[in-house]
């Protein structure tokens, strides 16, 4: 460009605008240039809060505008009034050293904040001034203000509000450094102070020329990269080499950090785990930007890929919009990586022709996306939520699922289970924990000639010989040598009006008291019958007897869930169950002022004649009630680690949970 020939520069009109642009060319006194004034939208609009949800360009349309159309060959800012991203044919030419980046408190005979009186009114037009303010002096109000410097000062002057918050830099472009009654100790926009050129991209010669004011030529750049699942040997040649040359390098939880020992850079630990974060990700952004502006070359080195459930389009928007390089290298993600370390395809001919990657972590908010294939990354907490949304919204209870723990890593293991399976399934081991679900998990759900699956349960309860499975019936069943259950139905049981059965048992005895004194069964037809889960509606049909209600969840909660929304109250009902059924049900039907009447009619013993088993050669084991649970403690000491613990129903999901002291972590 010649450098004789005119710069043509827009501004905004304002004085302190123009000073903005004399402090630019004043760095370089051997470049003429012409002045456009134009008035922004927002300039035109002060009508409009700022505290609104503007426009990013609410200050910088017009003169956007006039370069595009050649009207100008550059724009001098505010840096912190820019919009981000800038117009596609738009680039930032240089961004000006800070000459202060503080707040500053003009007032009313210079009075400080803290000799303000309550209810003071305190001029500002963001919404960051007044939060900061308000953290200081809850009791002062704020009053949304527009216009230039000097006509706020104005305000404070005429007495219309008592002080103002604004700029320092302001202050002192504009000469009145005088009106400051105190700095501020506030957080601050990052640019405050800046100023920033901008032209049209493609002008090299010109953009050259404030080469020399622009500070980013002293910034760090700052690479995002992928370790990968957690083993070294899948980290790629690019993301080595910039850890390499890096002078600082922040990583997380999945990170081999022996490995990272190879490398010269300090190494700042910035771990997530769930419940465990060493720093908030507004830290981790904040520590990453200083680096950067103090000119390291930094690398933000993440487990998977950045760009996968890693917050990397976060970290890449704070730093950009400060004008800080970012590059990103990608790494294999987990969820990819599973598929080659456990041989399960995510996509198969014939099989499965889609895939898609899911936050597990997010409780009831899960998505199930109508794929072949489901994958969730930090699902090990939510694994039960996630089963029985997936059978809620339609899909197969059969359908097998594989949790791989540690993928890639010298210790991982794969277990194979099944949806039903999962839905009260409670696992004692540590994250990560991956899930995928689909019919291509069958592809290695391939059992061995060992039995795998321990259940436990009762004497009484029949199992189809397996290979695969060891029944150790550790609860013994009786029916009640007590009289009372039989007295109560001599007098007919069309007295209640309902009758609840808990279990397969209560159901069976029940019938045998019947027989026993010769009741006829047919007046139940009067009575209504609600029954607790599948089993126990299974064993009410052998007896010709359909309940009018089977709980939704198939436990007691199920059912009382039903009364309360149908609030069913006043009614008479019998409860025919266990010695040691939960005092949950009665109790909270009482609470809807029923009349509970209940009657244990069998007894739950420990079986005495269980021998123990060696756990080691299980992957599952099943629990059938919350007696079970506490017979196998009484009998094996605490519930082993690494083996799938799998509940038959919520109550006895919620014993589980109970015994492990509730640090488990549900699957």
């Amino acid at each position: 460009m010649d450098r004789k020939k005119k710069i043509k520069v827009v501004s905004r009109s304002s004085t302190l605008a123009l000073l903005q642009v004399k402090e630019i060319f004043s760095s370089l006194p051997a470049i003429p240039y012409e002045l456009k004034v134009v008035d922004s939208f927002g300039d035109k609009n002060k009508q409009i809060s700022l505290m609104d949800n503007i426009a990013g360009d609410f200050f910088t349309r017009e003169l956007d505008q006039a370069l595009l159309n050649n009207e100008a060959d550059i724009a001098i800012h505010s840096a912190k009034d820019l919009p981000y991203p800038l117009p596609v044919d738009l680039e930032l030419y240089a961004l000006s050293e800070a000459t202060d980046k503080s707040d500053a408190l003009v007032s009313k005979n210079n009075q400080p904040l803290f000799r303000l009186p309550a209810g003071a009114r305190i001029g500002t037009s963001s919404a960051t001034r007044k939060a900061e303010l308000l953290k200081l002096r809850p009791d002062l109000t704020v009053v949304s203000i527009r216009g230039t410097i000097e006509e706020r000062i104005r305000l404070v002057d005429k007495g219309e509000i008592d002080a103002l918050i604004v700029a320092t830099c302001a202050l002192n472009r504009l000469g009145l450094s005088g009106r400051i009654a105190e700095i501020l100790p506030f957080r601050t926009h990052p640019l405050q102070g800046n100023l920033a050129v901008v032209g049209k991209k493609g002008y090299k010669e010109l953009k050259a020329i404030f080469s020399p004011l622009d500070i980013r030529n002293t910034y760090g750049k700052v690479i995002l990269a992928g370790f990968g699942p957690g083993n070294p040997d899948l980290l790629t040649i690019g993301a080595d080499n910039a850890l390499k040359q890096a002078d600082i390098i922040y990583h997380d939880d999945l990170i081999d950090k022996n490995f990272l020992t190879k490398y010269n850079a300090e190494k700042i630990y910035v771990g997530k785990r769930k419940d465990k974060h060493s720093h908030h990700q507004d830290d981790i952004n904040e520590l990453i930007y200083q680096a950067a502006l103090a000119g390291k070359q930094v690398v933000r080195l993440k487990g998977g890929d950045p760009m996968v459930f890693a917050h990397g389009r976060e970290e890449i928007d704070f730093l950009k919009s400060r004008f800080v390089e970012v590059e990103v290298i990608p790494g294999i993600s987990s969820g990819i990586a599973l598929a080659s370390y456990t041989h399960i395809p995510l996509t198969h001919r014939g099989v499965a022709s889609s895939v898609s990657f899911i936050t597990g972590h997010s409780g009831e908010n899960i998505q199930i996306p109508d794929t072949d294939t489901l994958v969730y990354y930090m699902g090990g907490a939510n694994i039960s939520s996630i089963a029985k949304k997936l059978i809620t919204a339609g899909r197969k209870v059969d359908t097998p699922v594989a949790l791989v723990y540690n993928v890639s890593m010298p210790d991982q293991k794969t277990f194979f289970s099944t949806l039903d399976e999962l839905r009260f399934s409670v696992f004692k081991y540590p994250t990560p924990v991956l899930i995928i679900i689909g019919e291509v998990v069958a592809f290695e759900n391939h059992r061995g000639q060992q039995p795998d699956t321990l259940v436990t349960g009762t004497g009484s309860e029949q199992y189809v010989p397996s290979k695969h499975v060891v029944h150790t019936p550790l609860i013994s069943i009786r029916k009640t040598k007590e009289k009372k259950l039989h007295k109560l139905l001599a007098k007919e049981p069309v007295n209640y009006d309902w009758i609840i059965f808990t279990s397969r048992y209560g159901v069976r005895f029940f019938f045998e008291i019947l027989q026993e004194i010769k009741a006829d069964a047919r007046a139940l037809g009067k009575v209504k019958i609600a029954s607790v889960g599948k089993t126990t509606t299974a064993e009410l049909n052998k007896f010709h007897i359909y309940p009018d209600i089977e709980s939704a969840t198939g436990s007691a909660e199920g059912l009382v869930n039903y009364f309360e929304e149908k609030q069913i109250k006043r009614n008479k009902i019998l409860l025919p169950r266990s010695d040691k059924g939960l005092k949950y049900l009665s109790e909270k039907l009482e609470q809807l002022e029923n009349d509970i009447t209940d009657i244990p009619i069998y007894h739950n013993t420990i079986n005495k004649e269980v021998v123990k088993t060696d756990l080691t050669r299980f992957r599952k084991i099943i629990f059938s009630s919350p007696s079970g649970v506490e017979a196998f403690k009484e009998l094996y000491g605490e519930l082993p680690e690494g083996i799938q613990l799998i509940a038959k129903g919520q109550t006895t999901e919620n014993r589980l949970k109970q015994e492990l002291n509730e640090t488990i972590q549900t699957i």
